[in-house]
């Protein structure tokens, strides 16, 4: 939850299953595994395979042009989601290739739309994909968790409104007019991201704190509130921060779009887009972007009840992964240690680890593409959430890089969650595009050492490029960084609220962890528009040293940084080490640091 800015309602301010040969009871355990034909036996080598393919369960809605109702069907699933902050229910609305009219999609928590196209002009609404913000009385702080995919858009009158804040991404549509970023009424809302879009019109921020475009074609930008960060955006505003406070890259150094399932014909297949260097503009301006087809049958399409066993007996089978929309619980990590495989989520399917295991461990292998996942810690703590590639890895993937893309992280909030880490990347050359790893300020669970997680993102590997980090509320460093040549585009931070006194924070003879640290053995790092903000209401006397932490060397660069007193509930004595001016007072204006060293 974010506290808004100063005036924020001015609209120019800112495997195989193993059959048992047991003796005894084998008829039985066979009778049973048959029953259940994707369960791993615990008995003898013997395998079954996973099958790939079939239906994509009862939570994909997916739409033509004549089914009928279709508003009354988006209305109803609205209606269940618009305030289930927290809810367990799951959606994913996929609309064929063609036209709609008279469309008004309104998106509420775990929902995505898509269209299921290869190019998003394929599926056309004149209408509108709508996200406002009255269930919260006009604040936008908490619209979180749901997607727009791969459609286009001719707004009713001429605007698309979209206002939400973090875990809320707008990929690969295209708006054939302009796009509101701020609810009716222009209230409060906190940041966000586009990615592979082409918005004809102008975009209005209006009260956005924060938002990252990446790899995009804007007709106009309307205004920024504290940082606007763009890279490889056709029509950016020019580099202007901190007055605007815009930030702006010619193009993005390495880009992969997020795989997506569309139709060929009547056969669903998941297109993985290839990886694209110094990008600039949408993957699909020219046509059919650059990438692969897989059809669904290479896929075990999993569904609510799948167990962990399964599933890795499908990877190691050599299937990808399709998880469909729901809540799935593990008890031993999903293991992807197989080059090139698509682990996508539709609908925000939701990963939960049973006693205190790590939900997902990426080998240090080629091309692993992880995308459209929510991983939940579970009341036991996981030392680890999400690990990519094992202690030690050293494997060169830059021609081939592993991607987490809308891979994001919850510590409490939907119930008790412990995580002493929530994503750990040892793998070189790393693409981690659009995340948010978030310990809950709100919700069930919540308390200073009740969903306890001291580190959210710790990178170890070296060369690994963020595009869109947003990672809030840890009980120490948010971001560590212990890897060569990182580099980070965008970056959003809240230190923990609930600190309960100045002694909690405290580290070593520095007054509170950074919100992103640079190890000191680090030689080479470059960061672009990077926040990070306090908001300590137990206690607001609290001081933070820092937002930011690095070695003073030549090879370590970063642009354009800013600090934030939310409503003057703590304060900041400096932007980076003990550069820049302190916060100061309950004004909420930021302190800045345009270059750093």
């Amino acid at each position: 939850m974010h506290v808004p800015p100063t005036n924020p309602a001015a609209p120019t301010a800112p495997h195989r299953r193993r059959r048992s040969k047991a003796l005894g009871f084998a008829a039985l355990a066979v009778s049973l595994l048959m029953a259940f034909p994707t369960a791993r036996s615990a008995f003898g080598d013997e395998t079954e395979e996973v099958p790939g393919g079939g239906d994509l369960g009862p939570n994909v809605l997916v739409f033509d042009p004549s089914t009928p109702d279709i508003q009354g069907k988006v209305d109803e699933i609205f209606k269940k989601q618009e305030s289930a902050q927290f809810g367990s229910d799951r959606y994913a609305l996929m609309f064929k290739p063609g036209t709609y009219n008279d469309i008004n999609a309104q998106i509420g928590f775990y929902t995505s739309i898509a269209g299921l196209g290869l190019n998003p002009d394929d599926t056309t609404f004149n209408g509108d994909v709508t996200v406002d913000a009255g269930w919260f009385n006009g604040n936008a702080t908490q619209n979180f968790w749901r997607s727009a995919e791969n459609l286009a858009l001719d707004p009713v009158n001429g605007t698309n409104r979209w206002a939400v804040s973090q875990a809320a991404p707008f990929r690969r549509m295209h708006v054939k007019g302009g796009l509101n970023l701020a609810p009716d009424g222009y209230g409060w809302a906190s940041g966000g991201y586009i990615a592979d879009s082409k918005i004809d019109g102008q975009v209005g921020p209006y009260s956005q704190q924060q938002w990252y475009t990446r790899d995009s074609s804007v007709g106009g930008w309307g205004n920024g509130v504290w940082n606007m960060t763009f890279s490889g955006v056709e029509g950016a505003p020019a580099q202007s921060f901190p007055e605007p406070p815009y930030t702006t890259l010619d193009t993005t150094p390495v880009s992969r779009e997020k795989p997506f399932l569309h139709l060929d014909g009547d056969a669903y297949k998941v297109f993985v887009p290839a990886k694209r260097t110094n990008a600039r503009g949408t993957s699909w301006a020219n046509g059919t972007p650059e990438g692969e087809s897989i059809p669904l049958d290479q896929f075990y399409v999993v569904k609510p009840g799948a167990t962990a066993q399964t599933i890795n007996a499908a990877v190691d089978q050599g299937l990808h992964l399709l998880f469909t929309p729901g809540v799935y619980h593990v008890d031993e990590p999903i293991e992807i240690d197989r080059a090139n495989t698509v682990a996508l989520g539709l609908g925000l399917a939701t990963i939960i680890p049973d006693n205190g295991v790590t939900a997902i461990k990426v080998g240090d292998v080629d091309g692993v593409k992880l995308a459209g996942l929510l991983v939940d810690a579970g009341p036991v703590n996981s030392s680890v959430l999400v690990e990519v590639g094992p202690e030690g890895s050293s494997g060169d993937h830059a021609a081939n890089p592993t991607s987490l893309q809308d891979v994001f992280v919850r510590i409490g909030g939907a119930g008790p969650g412990k995580a002493t880490t929530s994503i750990v990347v040892n793998s070189d050359d790393t693409i981690i595009d659009h995340t948010w790893v978030w310990r809950a300020d709100h919700g069930e669970g919540v308390g200073w050492e009740t969903n306890r997680a001291d580190y959210g993102v710790h990178v170890k590997g070296d060369d690994v490029l963020a595009t869109g980090l947003f990672v809030e509320h840890f009980n120490k460093y948010d971001v560590r960084w212990s890897g060569e040549n990182g580099k980070t585009i965008f970056f959003q931070n809240e230190k923990a609220y609930d600190a309960p006194d100045q002694a909690a924070i405290q580290n070593g003879d520095i007054k509170g962890y950074a919100g992103y640290k640079v190890d000191d053995s680090v030689t080479t790092h470059e960061g672009w528009g990077m926040g990070s903000y306090c908001f300590f209401d137990v206690d607001p006397t609290i001081r933070q040293q820092h937002g930011f932490q690095a070695p003073v060397k030549p090879g370590v660069k970063f642009h354009d940084l800013l600090v934030v007193s939310l409503g003057g509930k703590g304060q900041y004595d400096h932007v980076i080490n003990d550069t820049g001016s302190p916060t100061s007072g309950d004004t909420t204006v930021p302190s800045q640091v345009v270059s750093f060293p």
